[in-house]
This record gives C-alpha cells, structure tokens and sequence, in this order.
C-alpha cells in the first residue's frame, strides 16, 4: 500500500514531536517502517489519510470493545458536551459511574475516578502504603502499570518493545523500594514471602499479563498469591486497566474467581476518552483525602465526557450478548490462525482468552516475560507487514495484546485468517 502522506506527516512530526509520536509503541520501532497516520475510524476498520482501510485489531489499545464511533457512544457524549465540557464540581453520572462499577466489581465498595490507568496505578500504590505503613511493593516482570516511578521496574509494554524495560530518570532509591518476580513462578512467591513478606506493602499485577504479549496465570497461581497475602497483611492490588470489563462485566478477577484488595480501571470504563478509576474495600479508600491522610487530586477527574461515554458503553455491554458475541469471535479467530500456522509449518503460540489474544512466533508455550523474549521478532515483523499490506493492522510490536469489538463480524474474521495464510506461507 502506497502512504505518502503519512510519510510526509511522520517527517514533520520528527521535527516537533520526540520520536514522531506521542505514545512510544506508535513509532513502528519494533517493525520498522514509518506509521501511518489515521484520519477516521469507524466500525472495526481504520482509515488512514491516504485512503487505505484496514481491518483493526488494536481497538484504541483496548477501549473501543464497540468498535469505533458507535452511535450510543457518540450520542451520550454529545448530549454532555452541550451541559459541559468540564466542571471540576461534583456532579450526577460521577456518582452513576461509581454506583456501576461498584454493582459490577463485587470486590470494590468504594471507587474514585481519575484520569488514566497510569494514575489510577500510582494512586493505588500511594493508597496500599498509606494503609498498610509500609514501603516496599511487588510486581512482576513484564507486567506495565503505568510510568509512574515506582513501577517502571522490569516494565512492559513501550518501554519493552523498546528493549528498555526500565526507565532513565527513576531515581535508584525509589526504585529499591519495588521487588520484581517472574510470572506464574510459585516458588519464587514462597521464598520472597517467606523472607520479607511481613514489609511488603501490596503485591501489583494484571490477572492476565497483556503487556509482554498475553499469557495466562496457570492453573491455581493467582489462589495461592492471594492466600499469601493475606498471611502477611499485604494488599493485592489487580490491574485491571485492560481487562476490566472487556472479560465479562466483572472483569478478569470475576472470570478466575479472584477478590483482590484494591482494583485499577481504565480504558473501557472512558468509552474512548481518557479516563482512570481505582476502588476496592471501604476501609482501605477511606484513607484517601479528603477522609484520610493519603492525597490523590485531578482537576479533569470524574469528566463529564468520559463519564457518559463510559456509562454508555457499559449499558451495551450488560443489555446485549456482547460477550458471548465476543467469545464466539475469539473462538474463531483462534482455530483459524492455529490451522494457517500448521499448515504453513510456522511455529506460533496463539494465546487467547476471551477478546484478547497474542500470537508468539515460538515452538514452546509462553507463560511468563522469559518465554516472550525467546519468541521469533524478525518473524512477527515480516508477518505484521504482511498483515498491513493486506490490509489487517495489529499491534506494531510483539509484546502487546490484540483486541476484538462487538463490531467485528464473522467475515472480518474470516478475512483475517486468509490473510494470515497467505503471509504465514511467505515467512
């Protein structure tokens, strides 16, 4: 596909933009090439601003589960526009917002509304050492929270399909205070629990680790985690930034039967719009200001906009059959890339649950970072190129998760898969 304006675009924006891009992964810096710029979106395809459409699969990173610009969405925030872009004053569907999620999320009593995963991530932290007293976190490698200092330790996403999974300018005593474990390693929960487990003030993880690519948490790990904590008194914090909702209208922790402490939101709970929500036990939230002593502010929090977006979105997500629609989609998709990688005799890892899946180019199963960054780069590369020549665009970089919309349909699906037979054929 010919996209000389995007070329001529990414040129001037190297000239007043770092990198190009205001969101790392956007630069193509794991594929090569040069981005294309979009000029509309709608449905579950993409339009870029020489013309070109594309079938898409990164879904605004994990928010458009509706596809793009569905009428609902655009309907609510039409109609808040015209109360208010902003008011920094309380107003009703913040309260709405809350109500929902609190209904949804057995496991959160109390919630509050900010601006993006990263700060509900931040918060939360702040919140788990303000309650428990004590310094020192646990995350897991590959596992992205945010660019909050504290959590870009053995990051993922960006800042790892950049082969920098820590960060220039976190300071080093910050970043002591952050102990870092492989996934799906129960051992290594054993031995660090067993020796400092009593000064850990909150474990941090995404039930389904979606930003080294996507790999599952074996069978009884996540249990075993939560009993651990609650020996010790640490918090378990699940972010839930990209699976919350999008797994069920309970999220991840209701799909593996898991009660955290506190949960992190994002993404889908904004309709599209940037938005952030942390919430979890009464007793816990209740530390936060203006109740507690732990501070946490945002002008832009609780906006109407994203607000109404929100709440919109999350009315077709309970009325309809938009998960089992979903769930049949992903069943799909997977056989499909499965059977094109065998009959290609090309080793691949389709990692799926519900809408969010990931294809490792790797003979060996992946369940943790170390297992991804054995997979096939230069393969995934050729086979995104392939992929966006015919017209299918997936996320630029191995390490991150596709996403599936209500507003795909079975011949996009089935489209999708021709398409990667042919490419698979290629590698």
């Amino acid at each position: 596909m010919s996209r000389p304006q995007s070329e001529a675009l990414f040129a001037q924006a190297l000239q007043c933009i770092p990198g190009g891009v205001n969101s790392p992964v956007r630069a193509f810096r794991a594929v090569g090439g040069t981005p294309f710029f979009v000029e509309r979106a709608k449905g579950a395809r993409v339009w870029d601003v020489d013309g070109n459409a594309y079938v898409d699969y990164v879904g605004t990173w994990g928010p458009a589960i509706l596809g793009h610009a569905p009428p609902a969405i655009l309907q609510a925030v039409c109609r808040a526009a015209e109360r208010g872009t902003s008011f920094g004053i309380p107003h009703p569907a913040e309260v709405a917002m809350a109500r929902r999620v609190c209904a949804a999320v057995p496991s959160v009593q109390k919630v509050r509304l900010c601006n993006s995963g990263t700060e509900a991530c931040m918060a939360a932290i702040r919140l788990a050492r303000g309650f428990t007293r004590r310094d020192t976190i646990l995350k897991f490698d590959g596992c992205y929270h945010g660019h909050a200092d504290s959590l870009l330790v053995k990051a993922g996403s960006g800042a790892l399909t950049l082969g920098h999974p820590d960060s220039a300018g976190v300071p080093a005593d910050f970043a002591r205070h952050t102990r870092v474990l492989p996934f799906n390693d129960p051992d290594a929960l054993d031995a660090t629990f067993a020796a400092c487990g009593d000064t850990l003030a909150a474990v941090i993880l995404e039930l389904v680790p979606a930003n080294a690519g996507l790999y599952l948490p074996q069978p009884g790990y996540l249990e075993h985690l939560r009993q651990l904590t609650r020996a010790h008194g640490t918090l378990l914090i699940a972010d839930e930034v990209m699976t919350g909702f999008r797994l069920g209208f309970g999220g991840a922790q209701h799909r593996l039967s898991l009660e955290p402490d506190l949960t992190c939101f994002g993404k889908i709970i904004g309709g599209g719009l940037p938005v952030g929500a942390f919430g979890g036990r009464a007793d816990i939230m209740d530390c936060l200001a203006p109740l507690g002593p732990v501070y946490q502010a945002g002008t832009l929090s609780g906006n109407p906009l994203a607000v109404a977006a929100g709440l919109a979105t999350l009315d077709q997500l309970e009325d309809g059959n938009a998960y089992a629609r979903l769930e049949t989609l992903g069943a799909q998709l997977e056989d499909g890339i499965k059977d094109a990688a065998r009959a290609a005799g090309v080793p691949v890892q389709f990692q799926r649950i519900g809408s969010m899946f990931c294809a490792y180019f790797a003979a060996h199963p992946v369940r943790r970072l170390a297992d991804a960054l054995t997979s096939n780069r230069q393969q995934f590369a050729a086979f995104f190129h392939g992929m966006l020549a015919e017209g299918i665009y997936l996320a630029p970089s191995p390490f991150e998760a596709g996403f599936l919309s209500t507003a795909h349909t079975p011949h996009d699906i089935e489209t999708t898969i021709q398409a990667a037979a042919r490419v698979l054929k290629r590698l």
